[in-house]
């Protein structure tokens, strides 16, 4: 995927594989602290319910021994870190990118690719938090939001995030697509000589000038058109439609709707690589 980001409108266009961008707004500093404040006071009322635990169990763990006491003083240490570290990444990693104050501010955290951030992208953002807060109240990673093009402090730089505007229909949310095969078939493979009948055929001339990447284009929108909005679904048959016109030199009849071309096209795509393969067998 290619990014540019357009200055005027504060947007980040992401090229997709089926060759139509895609325009997600990014978040600014006011949305992103606002989010901030919310999880920082979640975060703070879970400190204060294990600093209330820890203050209710340190006598009986003292008058046990001296030592059981050290070790739960420690223990409650490393738990604050890890409530700290863990709060963000685990949400932010689980739950698509967002924490609790970031869906309620109505943003989100992705891949500099547009795809859903994973375990790694969020472990790597969130250890460098504690450098972006230096000196305080985030003053480095503020400065760092302010300098960079597409607003992002030194853990997304670092881990190839951006925070953006959770707005539906317009953020690429690939989420259950990171790990989906590109030519993950969605539509019923025929075997060769199969008596399915389509609504237009591609002459072989023009099916010839295809290849087994241009399937793989269209297994791909196949795969994900059923969690794309409906309009961006539209366009990006349209699009794709379009180039593989270009690209074989043949104009479907009038009223013939793109998706359907698409269909056509991958079904006589595959029947072609089934009939090769098959001939290669024999």
């Amino acid at each position: 995927m290619e990014l540019s980001k357009d200055l005027n409108a504060d947007q980040l266009s992401i090229d997709t594989p089926e060759l139509v961008p895609i325009q997600v707004p990014l978040a600014g500093i006011g949305s992103r602290f606002a989010a901030l404040l919310l999880d920082s006071l979640i975060w703070l009322i879970a400190v204060l319910a294990l600093s209330l635990l820890s203050w209710l169990l340190r006598p009986a763990l003292g008058a046990f021994s001296r030592r059981s006491a050290q070790w739960a003083a420690a223990f409650y240490v490393f738990a604050i870190f890890l409530l700290n570290w863990g709060y963000f990444t685990l949400f932010e990693a689980f739950w698509n990118g967002r924490t609790p104050g970031k869906r309620i501010a109505g943003i989100r955290v992705i891949q500099s690719s547009g795809r859903a951030i994973g375990l790694f992208e969020s472990m790597a953002r969130n250890l460098i938090r504690y450098v972006d807060q230096i000196p305080f109240c985030y003053a480095v990673g503020a400065l760092a939001v302010f300098a960079s093009r597409q607003h992002q402090r030194l853990g997304d730089l670092a881990a190839g995030t951006l925070v953006v505007r959770d707005e539906p229909g317009q953020i690429p949310l690939w989420a259950d697509l990171a790990n989906r095969s590109l030519n993950a078939p969605q539509i019923p493979v025929s075997a060769p000589g199969s008596t399915r009948s389509l609504p237009l055929s591609f002459p072989p001339a023009a099916l010839a000038r295809l290849t087994t990447a241009d399937l793989a284009v269209l297994e791909g929108f196949f795969a994900r058109r059923i969690d794309l909005p409906m309009a961006t679904r539209k366009e990006l048959a349209s699009r794709i439609a379009v180039a593989i016109q270009q690209k074989c030199g043949f104009t479907p009849p009038p009223g013939f709707k793109p998706e359907e071309l698409l269909e056509v096209v991958a079904h006589q795509l595959r029947e072609h690589s089934l009939f090769q393969q098959t001939g290669a067998s024999d």
